[in-house]
């Protein structure tokens, strides 16, 4: 039930822009805890729209749906897991910021650590070579 707020500011979402907007859609929490989990999930949901930017900083309106998303299952006591559960059932792992270690993202996550060893030993031959070629 997202309904319009112009109450304290401690009981409501709002979306953080720095500049004015026509409508910004505000929510009522039970409490400041749901509230900062709501925000917490929105920051570590990306919204699949505009890529780069996390739910709370987008006005796209797939973010504004998402963050209504979000409200509606913190509000119905949902838990965090299944929260992004259902964000990433529903667009893929692309939503999270932080993907998930399985097959799909292993050159992910051990990416750098691969090129971290390729570039050191590319350095340590050369050093090599240097220091044979002086003898």
């Amino acid at each position: 039930m997202s309904m319009p707020a112009a109450a304290q500011t401690d009981q409501i979402f709002v979306a953080a822009d720095t500049q004015l907007v026509e409508s910004v859609e505000t929510f009522r929490f039970r409490s400041s805890a749901e509230q900062r989990r709501a925000i917490e999930l929105s920051r570590r949901l990306r919204c699949p729209q505009c890529q780069n930017q996390n739910l709370i900083e987008s006005n796209s309106p797939v973010a504004k749906d998402l963050r209504l998303k979000v409200y509606q299952m913190v509000d119905a006591g949902r838990s965090d897991e299944e929260v992004i559960e259902f964000m990433t059932s529903r667009f893929g792992d692309f939503v999270l910021y932080k993907p998930r270690l399985n097959p799909q993202t292993y050159l992910l996550w051990g990416g750098p650590f691969l090129l971290l060893a390729l570039f050191g030993s590319i350095i340590w031959g050369t050093i090599r070579r240097q220091q044979r070629a002086r003898e």
